[in-house]
């Protein structure tokens, strides 16, 4: 909370008025809790650090998440997509794009395969990262470019660490499908985030974000959920499972690097698992 409104809202709570007089201000000290992209708050956190109503306080949550400045997740509140627009993605993903850059490029070059690293956002993957020499020239994907989650390794990886009601809020019963491969419908898609389970999360898509592409993907994991996700990429033919175990090391040896570096805010990485 700032200054300036930590004073109003004193003089207010002296004076017998609610607590604080406007609404720009009330949607100020809430936003103001979201200190980082990785911060998670309940309702009754959010009403008791702003001081206001609970009804108020879940009527302003409600009106926020409508307009993507929040998410409503099982973990509680965070920032949404347009708060995160405005420059908060990058400063919550540059430990982790700094955590991964070596391990990437060694599972590049082991693999001889593209590389990618993403993290979730909303039904779409939002890539941070992309190694993988003059291969990568022919894999039609960009850092800071999306793609559709579900039809993909990286996002199939997310999705399967997400509770099942998530899931049923992110997607209707008819879902987008890129090519003929891609899941369509949401039962198919509950299946197939049980599969990754069963795997140990390892995600396989076999042409569903491009035809002739295939890849293989695994999240990393905190306490709140999925923060990202490595993968490799090549050709939709190739026996992709045979690079599962060098994906596995590299997505541990990347949890590792995070746990090992203090971050700015422990909440983002610790508890993680590959």
């Amino acid at each position: 909370m700032t200054s300036a409104l930590r004073l109003s809202a004193r003089a207010s709570e002296a004076d017998g008025h609610a607590l604080p007089p406007s609404m720009m201000e009330r949607v100020t000290l809430i936003m103001d809790l979201f200190e980082r992209p990785a911060t998670h708050l309940s309702l009754e956190a959010v009403s008791r650090r702003t001081q206001l109503p609970r009804s108020t306080t879940h009527r302003i949550l409600d009106q926020l998440v409508r307009l993507d400045w929040l998410c409503h997740t099982a973990a509680g509140y965070t920032l949404g997509t347009r708060a995160l627009g405005l420059g908060g993605r990058e400063i919550g993903h540059s430990a982790l794009r700094a955590a991964a850059a070596p391990h990437l490029l060694d599972l590049a070059v082991r693999t001889r395969m593209v590389v990618h690293l993403a993290v979730l956002d909303g039904p779409e993957i939002y890539y941070l990262d992309k190694v993988g020499g003059r291969a990568a020239v022919g894999i039609p994907s960009q850092v800071g470019g999306r793609a559709v989650a579900h039809c993909t390794g990286l996002g199939k990886a997310m999705l399967a660490w997400l509770p099942p009601e998530e899931i049923d809020a992110r997607y209707t019963q008819v879902i987008e499908r890129r090519t003929p491969h891609s899941i369509g419908r949401l039962d198919q898609l509950h299946r197939e985030l049980a599969l990754v389970r069963r795997r140990n999360g390892l995600a396989i898509d076999r042409g569903e974000c491009f035809p002739e592409l295939g890849c293989v993907g695994l999240a990393l994991r905190g306490p709140e959920g999925p923060i990202g996700a490595v993968s490799v990429v090549g050709d939709g033919r190739s026996p992709l499972e045979l690079v599962a175990p060098l994906v596995v090391n590299a997505v541990r040896a990347v949890s590792d690097e995070l746990l090992a570096a203090p971050p700015a805010d422990p909440r983002a990485v610790s508890g993680l698992a590959g």
